[in-house]
């Protein structure tokens, strides 16, 4: 008899107790995130590479997707870039008015930066456009982006 129950109560802890636990789907790892991972590091890696000694200086004007739709976001940019044109005084003005980043509060201003510390769309504006130009606009996972290039260093 003792046999008989040592059994049945080591079965029940065995077998049973997952019949009690809350029933969850299994884990599984998405593949999606994993690739976007991947990517973001070689995007860093590759861009520190190309642009190895470059420091980049540039001030921006952020539409987030709460702001505007994205193709109303894409004519207001367009509309404020012919307002602007290159001068640093009228973009630092439309970034107080009009950006949606707390840098607004600076003119739009990011100051200096490095490869690889921003995301890749905008990492390949700084450090393969022109200094001094408005480019955009340029879409990120944070928004639609007016990126005016103030300055770069490490040039050859």
């Amino acid at each position: 008899m003792n046999r008989f129950l040592l059994a049945l109560v080591s079965a029940v802890l065995i077998v049973g107790t997952s019949a009690f636990a809350p029933n969850q789907p299994p884990t599984t790892i998405r593949h999606s995130n994993i690739d976007t991972q991947r990517n973001a590091i070689w995007d860093t890696v590759n861009s520190l590479y190309n642009n190895w000694g470059k420091k980049a200086t540039a001030s921006h004007i952020l539409f987030r997707p709460s702001q505007f739709p994205e193709d109303e976001a894409k004519a207001k940019l367009l509309e404020i870039k012919a307002d602007v044109g290159g001068d640093p005084e009228k973009f630092a003005a439309a970034a107080a008015e009009w950006s949606g980043c707390p840098s607004s509060k600076d003119g739009g201003n990011l100051g200096e930066f490095g490869p690889g510390m921003m995301v890749k769309a905008f990492d390949e504006v700084c450090f393969d456009e022109d200094v001094g130009v408005v480019h955009g606009p340029i879409s990120t996972q944070f928004g639609e982006h007016l990126i005016l290039i103030t300055k770069r260093t490490g040039e050859e």
